[in-house]
């Protein structure tokens, strides 16, 4: 009987030692992509195929870059190159794969890699549907608003295992907006600016309400001239857009025009933002870009344009400076990487 009282003993001292996790079973891990399809994985995702840059951006801002195996052709060729190179010597080196983006996507080199997932656009129906034929999981992203951004971070968190730093900078994100609406806010609605925003496809192209430039907009404490309209984007006319009359145009990166030439074109002298010299370009995607967790830096720029007494106290480079240290956690704190 002491012989049974003492194996007791020694199996309950076993139980204290051994950590509870050991006898955990794992969680299976459930996402809903931007179709409203749930993938379910055993275990964090290890290789990643991302053919979108704006999911790759926010992999990085996780810290799970090196689960990235394949990323965008347009990291290779654009000019957030310099960025991505800083953040990682794979690409620094250009060893990563680069098998397609959102416009094409090579199927066979993306099967041959073998990933746990392939993050792309997903409107991109005729990839997905070859991929998933394969097996092949696939999560797809479509962003109108900035609410988008929130769910697309908090999705990627629990792909990579790391929900904990999701919400941190999705946090971060949200208290710098709040704090810098405090200031929005003391505009008075009558002197909001009118804001027409043009997208580098083409001066006549803009977006409405349903869009990430209309929370820019807004956020920045103007009138989207093209609020009434539901659409995301659109092309309107030039008649429409005099009659607008906007006080001031965003103009998203663009190759071929810049400000000097709308400013300089005939047509759109009668405006009142070519009047006042109230034409500014966003110029670089990765650091404005409205489909990442940057896009308050976007919007402070645009407030800044549109109320320069407002914001003469506002240090555009101080705000990239910050913005950069904690979503990169400072790996792109040099010189030369942001510099505009």
């Amino acid at each position: 009987m002491k012989r049974y009282y003492l194996i007791i003993h020694f199996l309950f001292l076993i139980i204290l030692v051994i950590p509870c996790s050991a006898f955990s079973v794992s969680k299976e891990i459930k996402v809903v992509d931007f179709r409203g399809k749930e993938l379910t994985f055993s275990k964090p995702v290890r290789r990643i195929v991302c053919l979108i840059e704006s999911a790759l951006s926010g992999i990085y801002m996780l810290g799970k870059e090196k689960n990235i195996i394949a990323v965008s052709t347009n990291v290779y060729t654009g000019d957030v190159f310099r960025y991505y190179a800083m953040l990682d010597e794979r690409i620094k080196n250009k060893s990563l794969p680069a098998p397609g983006s959102w416009e094409f996507v090579n199927i066979e080199s993306v099967v041959a890699l073998k990933p746990d997932v392939v993050i792309i656009w997903s409107k991109q129906t005729e990839t997905i549907k070859s991929l998933e034929e394969r097996g092949i999981p696939v999560f797809g992203v479509f962003i109108n608003r900035f609410e988008d951004v929130y769910y697309e971070i908090t999705q990627l968190g629990k792909l990579t295992g790391s929900e904990k730093r999701a919400e941190e900078i999705i946090s971060y994100t949200k208290r710098e907006l709040a704090e810098f609406q405090k200031k929005v806010q003391k505009i008075p609605e009558e002197s909001k600016k009118k804001a027409y925003f043009m997208w580098g496809q083409g001066a006549l192209h803009t977006s409405c309400q349903k869009s990430s430039v209309n929370d820019l907009l807004q956020m920045a404490g103007c009138r989207n001239v093209c609020s009434n309209t539901l659409d995301e984007h659109i092309v309107v006319s030039m008649e429409q857009v005099i009659k607008w009359n906007p006080d001031i145009i965003i103009m998203w990166q663009n190759f071929k025009i810049n400000p000097s030439d709308i400013i300089n074109d005939s047509r759109w002298r009668a405006i009142n933002a070519v009047k006042n010299m109230m034409v500014f370009e966003l110029p670089e995607i990765f650091l404005y870009d409205l489909w990442t967790l940057k896009f308050p830096y976007a919007v402070k720029m645009a407030a800044k344009w549109a109320y320069p007494d407002l914001f003469k106290d506002m240090n555009m480079d101080k705000e990239k400076v910050k913005m950069l240290t904690f979503l990169y956690f400072g790996k792109l704190n040099k010189e030369s990487s942001i510099q505009n």
